[in-house]
């Protein structure tokens, strides 16, 4: 849940882990390819196709206010999207998938937009029963209605399909990208979870998630789905609602825990924190695969070398990326 960045580590994972005394677990924005950042507004009248690549920054409409969304559009004008969701600290400026990898440049030649939502720290990119009541939150967190009506109306504006996306996450994004492709079957074609906690009604996980949520901005997980027993926590759980996902390409990734070279430039605390975060999340991973397997579906469950960090989703999305393109349709 909490990450490391690519111009530094972070505080998320150590902060609650050692605080809370459980295991359990913003770069500067980069120059993207492209056109240079724009505040784009929405075309007048019917839109055949996207704009022919290039990059802008959008401010959609929502309940939640004005929100902020980076957008590289397809290369040729193609109408489908791959939405790519944060970790649990989702800064308010920029999208870290923009600033701490190189999605940009892997789809850059691809004829697909990616939609990378700015924003949602400590979401879990859900719609709440509430403010969070330990923060003096304002308002209500509506993720899901965001991503699957308010955003996906709005990019129709530009030609951008309402019915033919694909949607990835990582950590905290990741359980997330499986259920809203599992809640929203005619909106998403792909989903994809890197290093995500893909079983939050394991037992004791939904405490975990507290503390990591209480370090991380003071929301209190309580108002977001209730108390454990709610049916809430089954319904956003990827594992329990594993046969929703039956014919959806699904791609699950977790690392081992064991750090590798792009480890190093993160400090040796930090690797810690992230081996132990990680260890969690192969947890989930191989829960959930034995799950699928059970029920049949065909989803693919990687575990490989690696810890709780930017690199290692980075890697994880350009594994994914065929099975995206071709799931699009693009391919």
């Amino acid at each position: 849940m909490g990450t490391t960045t690519r111009n530094g580590p972070s505080r998320g994972g150590r902060g609650w882990m050692y605080r809370a005394g459980t295991v359990l677990a913003a770069g500067v924005l980069a120059t993207t390819i492209g056109a240079g950042t724009a505040i784009a507004a929405p075309a007048h009248g019917p839109v055949l196709r996207t704009p022919k690549g290039g990059y802008q920054e959008l401010w959609v409409p929502s309940s939640m206010g004005s929100i902020k969304v980076q957008v590289q559009w397809a290369a040729r004008g193609g109408s489908s999207a791959l939405y790519l969701l944060d970790g649990l600290r989702a800064p308010g400026d920029h999208s870290q998938w923009v600033s701490d990898t190189d999605a940009l440049r892997q789809f850059a030649g691809d004829n697909v937009t990616l939609v990378f939502p700015v924003g949602g720290h400590s979401s879990f990119y859900t719609d709440w029963k509430r403010p969070s009541s330990t923060n003096k939150q304002g308002t209500t967190y509506r993720w899901e209605t965001f991503l699957t009506k308010e955003l996906p109306n709005f990019l129709a504006k530009y030609g951008v399909s309402r019915t033919n996306n694909a949607i990835a996450g990582a950590s905290m994004g990741g359980n997330a990208a499986l259920i809203l492709a599992a809640n929203h079957r005619d909106q998403f074609k792909f989903a994809g979870s890197y290093s995500g906690y893909v079983n939050p009604t394991f037992p004791a996980w939904s405490e975990g998630m507290r503390a990591a949520m209480w370090d991380e901005g003071r929301f209190n997980v309580d108002d977001m789905w209730g108390p454990a027993s709610d049916p809430a926590w089954s319904r956003n759980d990827a594992t329990v609602q594993a046969e929703r996902l039956r014919g959806l390409p699904t791609y699950v990734w977790s690392g081992n825990g064991v750090p590798g070279p792009a480890d190093l430039r993160f400090g040796f605390g930090n690797t810690i924190n992230a081996m132990g975060l990680e260890t969690m999340t192969m947890a989930a991973a191989q829960i959930f695969k034995g799950r699928v397997n059970a029920l049949g579906l065909g989803a693919r469950v990687d575990i490989g070398q690696g810890t709780h960090t930017w690199p290692y989703w980075e890697q994880a999305l350009r594994t994914s990326r065929p099975m995206i393109l071709n799931a699009l349709g693009v391919g």
